[in-house]
């Protein structure tokens, strides 16, 4: 009886991961895409509609996940043992299936609407070389994992103002990364759009999986050894 009660809590969570970064991807890629990405809505339109919405989720379905909504997240939480092993495979399958929903669901509504379904507001770089967008990535996705294992932190953080601080945090990370990579440290958000859109979205997709997670494991272990966040 208790199994099946922690695999009920289990499925539950996942299934707010799920629905949480559906409306991530959706609200975000969306706004992009139909505000005229940086020449339309510009980088403080897309950064603030990718902040808001962690912050409309952490308000809501995290109070039952605790809205992670990303993989590189997840991972970190694993690494400094918020989650259990089992949690994170639920965790990841259910982010990356909730991007590839809203990716769909935005081609749909573009193709219903007779829109070019080229831009699904797809990660890539043409400016920089690998090496630097691995290295843009990293640093962004540190960052912005940082700040949430610190402010999550049982001994360290303020669950109150935990959800604003994250949403303002990602908010930050997006004026720099929209230009240089269109802003990813999350393997889920890219995933989504690449698997549609396919070309270079795709080819490159690898950096936006490889470094965001990089960038996560390394925010785990300062927030650990340097922040005392576990204490």
């Amino acid at each position: 009886m208790i199994d099946f009660m922690k695999e009920v809590e289990i499925l539950k969570k996942a299934i707010a991961e799920l629905i949480g970064t559906f409306i991530l991807v959706f609200i975000g890629t969306a706004t992009a895409v139909l505000g005229g990405g940086i020449d339309g809505i510009g980088i403080p339109g897309i950064a603030l509609a990718f902040g808001l919405t962690i912050v409309a989720a952490a308000y809501s379905i995290g109070t039952v996940s605790g809205a992670h909504l990303n993989p590189a997240v997840s991972i970190a939480m694993w690494v400094n043992k918020r989650i259990t092993a089992t949690e994170l495979l639920y965790y990841v399958v259910s982010q990356v299936l909730g991007a590839i929903l809203a990716s769909f669901t935005l081609r749909f509504l573009l193709s219903d609407a007779g829109k070019s379904l080229e831009n699904l507001g797809q990660n890539g770089f043409s400016e920089l070389g690998t090496g630097g967008a691995l290295a843009v990535e990293i640093i962004l996705t540190f960052i912005f994992v940082l700040v949430i294992m610190t402010v999550t932190s049982a001994s360290k953080g303020n669950s109150k103002l935990a959800g604003l601080v994250i949403g303002l945090t990602l908010t930050l990370v997006h004026f720099v990364g929209i230009p240089l990579t269109g802003m990813s440290a999350n393997p889920a958000r890219s995933i989504g759009p690449a698997i549609f859109v396919g070309g270079d979205a795709l080819s490159q997709l690898w950096v936006f999986i490889v470094a965001p997670i990089i960038g996560g494991l390394l925010a785990a272990v300062v927030a650990k050894a340097l922040l005392n966040t576990e204490e």
